[in-house]
């Protein structure tokens, strides 16, 4: 047996094949449609997977405002953030934050699933989340996926 034939193949920033996947988000589970998006996002579905590269998809999520969320969710769940002065802690129910900015909601998710770090901060520019059906990406073709088919 040739070993020498066997190469282990890293990708790099020129090798990488990024796509534009569109995501209806209409009827999904929060936290499952987050995680199969970060899984998308990151790059672990393709076969030339590199942990420290940005090789995944870029991904649209339509319908953001008919996202479903089970559970106690939309009245205990709070969001904090905090504005950078004494006492400036703010926090906001999942349902008052649904009423504003539906696509936030989407937006944490995801991003609690990315790596904590520089690799995981720009893997986030590649999600776009629009709350209606209609999205700003309609140049780049975005390709549309079965989130049921994905585990």
């Amino acid at each position: 047996m040739d070993t020498l034939s066997y190469k282990t193949i890293s990708a790099n920033a020129s090798t990488v094949n990024k796509q534009w996947v569109l995501v209806d988000a209409e009827g999904q589970v929060l936290g499952r449609l987050a995680s199969i998006v970060a899984k998308i996002i990151r790059g672990k579905y393709k076969t030339d997977f590199t942990p420290h590269v940005d090789c995944g998809d870029n991904v649209v999520i339509i319908n953001a405002d008919k996202v479903v969320l089970t559970g106690n969710k939309a009245t205990e769940k709070e969001y904090l953030r905090h504005t950078g002065y004494p006492g400036g802690q703010r926090s906001v129910t999942t349902k008052e934050l649904f009423v504003k900015h539906p696509e936030r909601i989407i937006e944490n998710a995801v991003r609690g699933m990315l790596p904590k770090n520089k690799l995981g901060a720009e893997l986030f520019r590649n999600l776009r989340v629009y709350a209606g059906s209609e999205h700003g990406q309609e140049a780049q073709k975005p390709t549309p996926i079965n989130l049921n088919d994905l585990k």
